[in-house]
């Protein structure tokens, strides 16, 4: 099968500066090609890659592209250029998958012979499914997702599929990995509730803090401490340095300086895995109710041994069963605070719930691996690109 693999203007393939959408795809094209597919991956150009090349199986095409803007309205100029630049380049292909807003919108009528078009939706989307016609595929990072395109496009729905988001699996499932050396060690039997993502106002930090203060004068409970790993500074998606201030002034009033501890965000895959599987509770408390599109943070966090604990938001319901393989709490009640603390400590106190749900998270989480990930769209791909079979005809 003929696969192209459509990126954005502003970063390169292989992700050697960040990009989540640009790494996911990198590896399901190394998946694609180790099957035997042919694979075509457009990205950015960037200083010390050629413009062309083969490597590792995959055939790179690099454009020149942009810098991501503040502005909205600059990024989909940008976005609409960068849409019909790559046009121009596509080659004829079975299945073309594109990660831009505007080529979907004309991409299937014009171009056919690129191949029949697959759309991830890495994020909420903002009116453009509206726009879109001549889609062979969706494909929804969740349920809410999924039922937020039909709201802009209905007749999308014959062709929405529900996949969620690959993670490595397999890497974060294995032992071995070291965190930072800057992350001090566990001591004595004590436990570590995490998280992993954006040090960002939406993503209910403070609420966490709130929560950890309740739980201050608990008494019984077993040694614990905080560790918090994302970026801070505004450009990389956090709310900056007055926030973090505001964030660890909240935490000092809930534990001791010397119990938390914020790590800078981590870009290796394997160090990034050594932070989870430091983590034992994986508390992911997001207000987000329009922004979350997935939590890949906690499929990470899942496959690594931790028991998940996230705010009620439709976008976890596909994954994380209150219960079952984590716990959920109502982030919008009047008592929110109270309802993370009863669940951190719940979890705190009682190690054989903990491990049952501990396991179970491991194990729901494989069906994201990179490999099963992989499988199930080259099944899907072979079915959108088989022949039509005649209609039979009584004689």
């Amino acid at each position: 099968m003929r696969i192209t693999i459509v990126n954005g203007f502003f970063l390169p393939v292989p992700p050697v500066s960040g990009g989540s959408t640009e790494k996911s795809w990198y590896r399901l094209a190394c998946e694609f090609a180790a099957r035997g597919h042919e694979v075509t991956v457009f990205s950015r150009r960037w200083r010390g890659f050629p413009h062309r090349e083969t490597s590792e199986g995959l055939r790179h095409v690099r454009l020149p592209g942009w810098n991501h803007q503040r502005q909205l309205w600059r990024n989909l100029l940008l976005d609409f250029l960068w849409s019909w630049r790559v046009f121009f380049a596509l080659p004829a292909a079975d299945i073309v998958i594109v990660n831009t807003v505007a080529l979907p919108a004309w991409l299937g009528r014009l171009r056919p012979r690129a191949g029949r078009v697959v759309i991830m939706t890495g994020r909420m989307p903002k009116g453009q499914y509206r726009h879109y016609h001549h889609i062979a595929r969706v494909l929804a990072a969740s349920t809410y997702v999924r039922d937020r395109v039909l709201t802009e496009n209905p007749a999308l729905a014959p062709v929405m599929r529900v996949r969620g988001y690959p993670i490595d699996w397999r890497l974060l499932n294995r032992a071995g990995d070291s965190a930072p050396p800057s992350l001090p060690e566990a001591q004595g039997g004590e436990l570590v509730i995490g998280y992993v993502g954006r040090i960002h106002t939406e993503k209910g930090l403070l609420l966490l803090a709130d929560a950890l203060r309740l739980m201050k004068d608990t008494p019984g409970l077993p040694p614990y401490r905080l560790l918090l790993c994302g970026p801070v500074d505004i450009a990389h998606g956090g709310s900056g340095v007055v926030f973090r201030g505001q964030l660890l002034q909240r935490l000092s009033t809930a534990m001791h300086p010397s119990r938390f501890h914020l790590l800078d965000p981590q870009f290796h895959d394997r160090t990034l895995a050594g932070v989870y599987r430091r983590i034992d509770l994986f508390c992911y408390p997001s207000l987000a109710a329009k922004g979350e599109t997935f939590g890949v943070a906690v499929a990470e966090a899942m496959a690594a041994g931790a028991v998940p604990v996230v705010s009620r938001l439709a976008c976890f319901t596909d994954f994380v069963h209150d219960g079952e393989n984590g716990l959920v709490f109502d982030h919008a009640a009047p008592d929110a605070a109270a309802q993370l603390a009863a669940a951190l400590t719940r979890l705190l106190n009682d190690p054989v719930t903990r491990q049952r749900l501990a396991d179970s998270a491991r194990r729901d989480s494989r069906a994201y691996d990179y490999a099963i990930y992989a499988d199930a769209l080259l099944a899907d791909f072979a079915q959108l690109t088989a022949p039509a079979m005649p209609a039979s005809s009584n004689p």
